[in-house]
């Protein structure tokens, strides 16, 4: 299935980079691409794209309002919206998500990073720009200084490979830098990714991220050498 993609922003370069990237994807097609956040309501209510990668400042309406009309509670078919912006503000943040958001990217993101985050809005789940994550999940690691025991128990327990997986991926590193760290594959990293959410039962990366700031193994663990 193709995922389509409307792009509001009110800078026209930033639209064409964004639709030079998701228009090489085979499973993507960019259906939209609007300059103002009225066009970007009307047009995603028109045309109910699977993903709506939105601006935060833009004109006539910005970017979280216009996720509030598309996707916040209340909205009876809502809209998968896709923050992108320049501004790294956990007001934005927070504000975005708690408006509907299933998503909130920095616009020094990687093309890959972007790619994954669409993928992820399309089918409902969260990504969020591995900087930013970092920055709001430390807020729940614990406030202790001995070595933490996980208070969640996965389902089976994680590997020592998959636990230096998580590790990195809560340290806010891209599945690329994860496998030139670990000097494996990005295969590898995948289908550990794949086993730790079974494990832990969540959904995403930043679920595994919360997870690990929140039950100390992101600050226990220590880096191991490689295999």
């Amino acid at each position: 299935m193709t995922i389509r993609v409307l792009i509001a922003d009110d800078q026209e370069m930033m639209r064409s980079a964004f639709r030079m990237i998701l228009d090489s994807q085979p499973d993507m097609a960019v259906v939209a691409s609007v300059g103002d956040g009225e066009a970007a309501v009307a047009e995603a209510r028109r045309l109910r794209p699977d993903v709506c990668l939105l601006d935060i400042r833009m004109p006539r309406l910005d970017g979280l309002e216009a996720t509030r009309l598309l996707a916040g509670p209340g909205v009876a078919e809502p809209l998968n919206v896709l923050i992108a912006t320049t501004f790294d503000l956990d007001e934005y943040v927070y504000r975005a998500l708690r408006n509907g958001a299933c998503g909130f990217l920095l616009k020094d993101m990687s093309p890959a990073l972007l790619v994954e985050a669409v993928r992820a809005a399309a089918s409902g789940t969260t990504l969020i720009s591995p900087t930013v994550t970092v920055r709001l999940l430390s807020h729940l690691a614990p406030q202790r200084t001995d070595e933490t025991i996980p208070e969640t128990a996965p389902l089976e327990p994680l590997t020592e490979r998959e636990l230096d997986v998580v590790r990195l991926v809560a340290q806010g590193k891209t599945n690329d830098e994860v496998a030139a760290e670990l000097y494996v594959t990005l295969a590898t990293v995948k289908t550990h990714l794949a086993n730790v959410q079974r494990k832990l039962a969540v959904r995403n990366r930043v679920e595994i991220a919360a997870w690990a700031w929140r039950t100390g193994v992101v600050s226990a663990l220590q880096p191991r050498e490689p295999r």
